[in-house]
Order: structure tokens, then sequence, then C-alpha cells
């Protein structure tokens, strides 16, 4: 049973003056605007990486944590709407991570712990989003016209301004046909990106195969959880709250839906991509299997027109992603400096939003374009910030608001949940930090390479 009802430290006539409540994080969406939204959220190109993943892990045990990931992770997500529509029910409606994580654990300390987790989490996967779609952009570019003069920054800048004008939609809840046209394009170059690795794999170009993990006990124990933290980070998603808010209240029920609609998209894409994509190539998977696909000696594996298609679709809901992840740092921002009372498109509200969301996209810009290690970053990422606000605090929320006896099977997993994947974050957090010492050689800055 729910315990009794707790004193609301962030109640809604304090956010009269917040203009990240009334203008970012609107409240208008129906369920299937929650669903566009966290599929935009889940399902990205980072699917492109579960090969790679699958490497350092081999068949069985590859199949094994997809599979255990996309359960405690939908385990997860339902558990927090749970939360969510109790806090609501109960006159609490809380629509940011921060402040229900401090409101339901009674500590002003967690508020700037899952703040800090949350931005470092969002600002990753804004860099990370323009990163990977200024290397789309090369790709096509290369493709075109292989000895060109562009460099991979110029792409990322390039990116960059596209990514200030479509960063000025106002609210979050603008951008859910943005985010519906996301979900179909996933579909699409997932199914062009299984078709492609199947040509690749029969056709008389297709590479020997290898499944072997590392000859050493030590590095297969370092890669196998090296590949989780990727995974982890695959099925992230640390602003739900903030996509609840966007529902038009009563938002009860409306979330669950919102999660099956995205987690049937996982299901056909997640598996599709990765069983293809490691079938292939094995352990020679890249980070990105398009880059595989399209090696930089010999011809393409699969028609070009088939990989650039996937190519544009890629770099079209890359877009999408970053600016998804990006509503959680507008809200901060404007959450004080924005003035409410002048309304959303008022002169002062709109320079305001112009340029202080142009200077967040130049800082993700520059950085993409200074630290092109996208496979490293999104290990560290997955290990360090996902695990705990994905795997940990959604149970220990659950536990503290419905307050299951102890002797109950939920209390039993919601703690056994905690435990594991406390230990493997700290696992995958030192194996993903060694491996990023391990390439450090590789690293240059403003590299015309992604790292792998």
């Amino acid at each position: 049973m729910p315990g009794p009802p707790l004193l609301d430290r962030f109640p809604e006539s304090g956010r009269e003056e917040d203009a990240g409540a009334a203008f970012v994080l609107e409240s208008k969406g129906e369920w299937w605007h929650a669903g566009f939204h966290l599929t935009t959220a889940i399902v990205g190109p980072t699917i492109l990486t579960l090969p790679y993943a699958f490497r350092g892990l081999g068949w069985g045990l590859g199949f094994f944590c997809l599979t255990v990931m996309g359960i405690v992770t939908f385990y997860s997500y339902y558990l927090m709407s749970l939360v969510l529509d109790y806090c609501e029910k109960e006159g609490r409606r809380h629509i940011r991570f921060r402040e229900l994580a401090a409101d339901i654990l009674g500590s002003g300390g967690m508020f700037y712990f899952v703040i800090f987790i949350q931005t470092a989490i969002n600002t990753g996967i804004g860099i990370g989003a323009i990163l990977l779609a200024g290397e789309c952009l090369q790709i096509m570019y290369s493709a075109l016209s292989p000895d060109g003069p562009l460099k991979l920054y110029e792409f990322i800048a390039m990116v960059t301004v596209v990514m200030i004008v479509l960063s000025q939609f106002p609210t979050f809840h603008s951008l859910r046909h943005i985010n519906f046209l996301s979900l179909l394009l996933s579909l699409g170059y997932t199914l062009l990106v299984v078709g492609a690795c199947i040509h690749a794999g029969t056709s008389k170009n297709a590479p020997s195969r290898d499944y072997s993990l590392e000859t050493s006990e030590m590095s297969r124990v370092f890669s196998a959880f090296t590949s989780i933290s990727i995974i982890a980070a695959i099925f992230g998603n640390g602003i739900l709250p903030e996509i609840h808010a966007t529902l038009a209240p009563p938002a009860t029920g409306k979330m669950v839906k919102g999660l099956f609609m995205c987690y049937s998209v996982i299901c056909i894409t997640f598996y599709s991509a990765a069983v293809s994509g490691y079938w292939v190539f094995g352990n020679k998977s890249n980070s990105n299997i398009l880059k595989s696909l399209m090696p930089d000696e010999g011809p393409s594996l699969a028609p070009t027109w088939v990989l650039g298609i996937a190519v544009v679709f890629v770099l079209l809901q890359l877009f999408a992603i970053g600016l998804v992840y990006s509503q959680v740092a507008f809200e901060i921002m404007e959450q004080k400096s924005a003035d409410v009372k002048q309304g959303m498109f008022s002169k002062r509200n709109v320079i305001l939003r112009l340029i202080l969301r142009t200077l967040y996209m130049i800082f993700c810009g520059f950085f993409a374009a200074m630290l092109p290690f996208f496979g490293d970053i999104n290990a560290v990422v997955g290990a360090i910030g996902f695990i705990p606000l994905d795997f940990i605090l959604p149970m220990l929320l659950y536990n503290m608001t419905y307050k299951p006896p102890r002797s109950s099977l939920t209390y039993w997993i919601n703690v056994s949940i905690m435990v594991v994947f406390t230990g493997a974050g700290l696992m995958g957090a030192f194996s993903s930090i060694r491996k990023l010492v391990l390439d450090a050689n590789k690293f240059k800055l403003f590299s015309n390479d992604v790292v792998d």
C-alpha cells in the first residue's frame, strides 16, 4: 500500500513565475505524444552500436544482456510512471526528475545530485547527436567526393547551425510532430540497415566471420562490462518525468500507454540491428555499423543508394534526438530568466530564448568537434549516468512511495536490481574509463575521424 501523503516541497502554486514549467514543459500532450517523445529518447542511431556491444559479449551473453536490460528498463520506467501517477493523485504533480527525487527521498542533496547527473547525460547526448550528425554528413560527402577538402569539424559546424534554428521550438510539446517523424525514421533506417547486412552477409564480398572474444580473461571481463555499459546507455532515458510533464492533466495511466508504444518499436529495431550486424561482422563490428558496411578500403558491402538513404534517415533523426535531450537544459535556463507574465512569444522572451539556446548549441557543437570519441564516451555516460537514474532511483522511489512489505517479492526484486546494477555500474565505469585511457593515444583534438 502507498505510504501517507508527504508535504509537497515543490507545490504547483510556486510555479506561477516558473517559465521552465509554463513554457518548455507546457502540459498539453496525449499519451501517443508521450510515446513519440519516449521513442525518440530511446530508439536512436545508437542502436547501430549494438553489434559493437555484442562483440564484447558474444551471442549468448549478448542476447541475455540485451533482453534483461530491456525487461529491467521497462519495469523501471513502469514503476516511475506509477510513482508519478500516485503523486499527481495526491495533489503533488511533479514535472522534473530532480524535484520528484528530492520530494520523495526528503533530501535537498538528492535534488542537486539528480540535476548534475541529468544535465551531464543530456548534454552528453546533445554533443553525441551533433557529432554523429556531422559524421553522417561526412560519410555522404566522402561518397560523393572522396578527396574533398572538408573536415569533420566543418560538418559539425553545419549541423550546429541547423540545431540552433530548430532549438527555437519553444516547448517540448511542440516537438510532437517532429518526434513522430523520428519514430518512422528509426523504423526506416533499421529496415534498410538490416537489409544491407543481409545483402553483405550473403554476397561474394562477405567478410570472414569470427565471433571469438579476446584471448585474455581480464580483457574479456573488461570488454563485457564496457558492452553492458553501452547497452545501458542505449536503453537509457533520464528525462521520463519531464516527458510525463508534457501530458495534459490528469496524466494518470497515459505514460504507461506511451511506454508500450515505445517498447514495441524497441523490440523491432534493437534485436534486428544487433543480430544482423553482429552476424555479418562478428568481432570486427564497428561502433557505427554503417561504417562497417562502407569500409574505408574496398567497395561498399551493400547498394550505395540503400546506405545513402539510411544515412539521411539517421541524420534527420539525430536532429530530433538533440532537441529532445536539450529540453532539460532549456527549462533550467528559462526557469528564472524568462518572464511568464509577458508571454511565451513576447519580444523579451523570444530574444532571450534565441540567445540562451544559441549559446547552448554552440557549446555542444564545439565539444563535439573537439572530442570526437563517441564509442568510449557513450560507455562512460552509460555507466556513470544512466545506471543510477534508470536502474537504481526508480526502484528506490517506488519502495519509498508504495512501501511494499519487506517480505514481498516486489520489494526484493527492486532491492536486487539496485544492488546488481550498482555493482554493474561501478564495474562498467571502471572498464569504460580504462578503455578511454587505453585509447588515449588515438585521440586527437578536432580529429577528422571518430574514434571507436
